[in-house]
């Protein structure tokens, strides 16, 4: 079942139940309303009688009570008829009028033009006995009764009882009209509402139903670049567009860097193959001419085996980087603590000058620098770049230690030819290595490897070159 018709449904059971509430008290009211009213109007037509019958009764010569004369025959029966004949002669109407005695005996009074006897249970006549109105519901064939019976009492004493009755059948009738019309009105009304509520959910939901549609498309095509368009108001459904929207842009910009991930990873296995084969080809060349008989002689042998050892050197070299990259990549973190940069620095010049004592290697700025950063990470760092600049570079090594008030900079100039803008886009690329660069011993791992350390210690580094002016290679860290 969908969205769509469990919302419709939903109003439409909710509507109705409030209709049927509605209309089944209307119906009680009403029904309770019109009983109240035919029960006053009784009421009030029953008092001026039973006023009549009481004074009559107190103004009659005999004293004997009106009822017993009234049924009895000869000059007292007329007499009696004579005074009450005008009491009730004229109060014939829609209504049954009776008069009966204290044991509940119809008197013989033309009342009304109806001769239907109105019943009276025994326990209404008890308590009309004890001085209280009554009043019951009845059937004929005509329809429903309603009777009202008042007790007539005389100087404390139960006499007789007064009923009017009307029919209920104009009141009936009316309210099955109502029941009726509330039951059409509102089974109409629920079908209407369905159909509104059905129309309304459909536009509600319509932007739902283009998002399912954009995520269908972008689940075929792979097209994280569509967007789910919504012109509405900032509502729940235009949260949900703008968060769908947002997380489309967020799977797009993984989904580029996973490409390009990808696509780097290809193309470092493509450039580790190509790096290991040259070694292996050399080492298996040697060793099969090791592998000739007759063997040869004794110092070209030892020239194979010097250069077995050189190629094994290599590719310990090359496994090396590898494994210092592929940690980084990892996310391998580095401990992190407060390094006094001063001591570091002199440190790493003095070992580098081991390395090229023909260059000459200087180094400069504040003293007593502290940086957050991991010792032997940030030493091999700097090694890599004073390495980097003895073997591409020229004259005086430069390296100058900066306090920038938040971070710590520390800076690798050289004199050497400088980089065009495409080397400076690509010099930090694995195994990438410039036209000039080629000839010099290296695999191009070596900056690579000098931004994964740096940006393990959440530092940045970055190069300033031009071609013909040296370069200038900065490690930003955070100060400790």
């Amino acid at each position: 079942m969908s969205i769509r018709l469990r919302l419709t449904l939903l109003y439409t059971v909710i509507l109705a139940l409030t209709l049927a509430t509605f209309s089944g008290a209307l119906y009680v009211a009403h029904s309770r309303y019109t009983l109240n009213l035919v029960r006053n109007d009784l009421a009030k037509s029953a008092d001026p009688l039973v006023n009549g019958l009481m004074h009559a009764q107190r103004n009659f010569r005999w004293g004997a009570p009106i009822p017993m004369l009234a049924q009895g025959e000869g000059p007292e029966g007329e007499r009696a008829r004579e005074v009450l004949q005008p009491l009730v002669g004229g109060r014939r109407s829609r209504d049954l009028v009776r008069i009966l005695d204290a044991n509940g005996v119809v008197l013989a009074l033309p009342m009304s033009d109806s001769d239907v006897d109105l019943p009276l249970s025994e326990e209404g006549l008890a308590h009309l006995k004890n001085g209280e109105s009554w009043e019951e519901i009845t059937s004929d064939a005509e329809g429903r009764l309603f009777i009202y019976s008042r007790p007539l009492i005389i100087n404390g004493e139960f006499v007789g009882v007064v009923q009017f009755a009307r029919s209920l059948a104009d009141r009936d009738r009316s309210l099955r009209s109502l029941g009726i019309t509330l039951l059409l009105g509102s089974a109409l009304t629920t079908v209407i509402a369905f159909g509104i509520g059905w129309t309304l959910s459909g536009i509600t939901l319509r932007p739902i139903h283009r998002i399912t549609e954009t995520a269908r498309q972008i689940g075929e095509s792979r097209d994280f670049s569509s967007r789910v368009e919504h012109t509405g108001p900032n509502d729940e459904l235009g949260q949900l567009a703008m968060t769908f929207n947002a997380m489309l842009e967020r799977l797009q910009d993984a989904y580029q860097q996973l490409a390009h991930a990808l696509q780097v990873q290809r193309d470092f296995v493509a450039d580790v193959s190509h790096e290991l084969r040259t070694p292996l080809t050399t080492i298996r060349g040697n060793l099969t001419l090791l592998q000739r008989h007759p063997p040869l002689p004794r110092d070209e042998q030892e020239d194979i085996l010097n250069d077995l050892i050189s190629e094994s050197e290599r590719l310990s070299r090359l496994v090396t980087d590898l494994l210092t990259l592929a940690r980084a990549d990892a996310g391998r973190k580095l401990e992190l603590r407060p390094v006094n940069v001063t001591p570091l620095v002199d440190d790493v010049c003095r070992q580098a000058r081991l390395l090229a004592p023909e260059r000459e290697i200087v180094w400069t700025g504040d003293e007593g620098v502290v940086t957050q950063a991991n010792e032997d990470a940030l030493k091999q760092v700097l090694l890599i770049l004073l390495d980097n600049a003895i073997k591409h570079g020229k004259g005086v090594i430069r390296v100058q230690i900066e306090d920038r008030g938040e971070q710590v900079a520390v800076c690798v100039r050289d004199d050497g030819p400088g980089l065009s803008p495409e080397m400076q886009r690509r010099i930090f690329d694995r195994f990438h290595r410039g036209d000039a660069s080629r000839s010099t011993p290296g695999f191009g791992l070596g900056l690579s490897i000098a931004r994964a350390l740096t940006e393990g210690q959440h530092g940045t580094i970055g190069v300033e070159s031009a071609p013909g002016q040296g370069s200038a290679f900065t490690v930003t860290l955070a100060k400790g």
